[in-house]
């Protein structure tokens, strides 16, 4: 279960909870909930305060409305237990999946993962033009498309777009100074209201920038797929590191902090999507970068190692996060390059 099918899930059942007479009729049941990772100290994979905000309207204390949620979720498929803890929270322990299930879910949605059961994709390129107007089609474009991924309509993104500010008058022609694809990064990276900032940076080829990062990470899942190819064998999702196989704790730590935030991805998208955001794809897109940067070391076989099953299934996981971090450029209106050396 993603943290955006438990967002769903919760609404669901506090849906059904009013229509069962378990809460107040007059309960307004919101479009979503939040749902984020438990904060350290906390219980379980995923917490939501949801019964806060519920209560106000309820007439009763939030953790009435938390032991109201509590069972109707605790024995849905992919929820091992829900438990409540302080004055109403939610916290949900979710059931144990492999990560060669979840590599394969990847797999199988390509470039789609993270994208709602109703969403699609519209990507549209971007023109060039005077820069107030162009930053405002940059943003507005890209909040129409993360929100059609999740299943939001055109007109209703366009309705709720954010105040666009625009290119400072002395940054002058941005996509002839910097690229297409480096301006709009600069144009997406900060909230809407705020004014973008463009510097040199933006043109430096190394890991001081950003954007450089994001897409020659994206780069380096393909080059290590070639390589793999060399050395005579390819991916298979799996456990990345097992008990007598190649690796070191830290190899296995790496995948952990990869997986951790290629699972928060669809949350991520489905927030960027509701508070016209797509600032927080930018900064999610570095997250997975930075984290396939630093697992890439232990992908293909050091030294006299043979390709085992641990190294298929880190390619595996590697060559996944290539490809959400293709699908979270296009949803910004970026093409992704065939090869970006470094």
């Amino acid at each position: 279960m993603t943290p955006v099918d438990l967002s769903r899930s919760v609404v669901r059942a506090l849906r059904r909870a009013v229509e069962d007479g378990e809460l107040p009729a007059g309960v307004v049941v919101p479009e979503r909930v939040v749902v984020e990772r438990t904060r350290p100290g906390g219980v379980g994979d995923y917490a939501s305060p949801v019964a806060f905000g519920v209560a106000k309207g309820a007439g009763v204390a939030p953790r009435g409305v938390a032991e109201v949620l509590a069972p109707r979720l605790a024995g849905l498929p992919g929820i091992e237990r829900v438990e409540i803890t302080g004055a109403g929270f939610l916290n949900f322990v979710l059931a144990a999946s492999s990560v060669g299930e979840f590599v394969r879910g990847i797999r199988a949605g390509g470039a789609s993962y993270g994208l709602a059961p109703e969403g699609c994709r519209a990507p549209e390129p971007v023109d060039g033009g005077p820069g107030a107007a162009l930053r405002e089609r940059v943003v507005r474009a890209a909040v129409q498309r993360i929100a059609a991924s999740q299943g939001v309509g055109g007109d209703r993104a366009a309705a709720d777009a954010p105040r666009v500010a625009p290119v400072a008058k002395r940054d002058g022609d941005v996509v002839a100074a910097y690229g297409a694809g480096a301006a709009v990064w600069a144009m997406l990276g900060v909230p809407a209201a705020e004014t973008p900032v463009f510097s040199a940076s933006l043109l430096v080829q190394d890991e001081s920038n950003e954007f450089f990062r994001v897409r020659y990470a994206h780069d380096r899942a393909r080059a290590l797929t070639r390589n793999a190819g060399q050395l005579g064998f390819s991916s298979e999702p799996g456990e990345p590191g097992e008990p007598g196989e190649p690796g070191s704790p830290g190899e296995v730590h790496g995948a952990d902090v990869l997986l951790g935030v290629l699972r928060d991805h669809p949350l991520v998208l489905e927030a960027a999507a509701h508070h016209r955001a797509p600032e927080r794809l930018v900064r999610q897109l570095v997250a997975i970068a930075d984290a396939l940067l630093d697992f890439q070391y232990h992908v293909l076989p050091k030294g006299d190692e043979k390709p085992s099953a641990a190294h298929r299934a880190r390619l595996a996981l590697a060559e996944a996060a290539g490809t959400v971090l293709a699908g979270g450029l296009a949803l910004l209106g970026i093409d992704v390059p065939d090869h970006h050396h470094l």
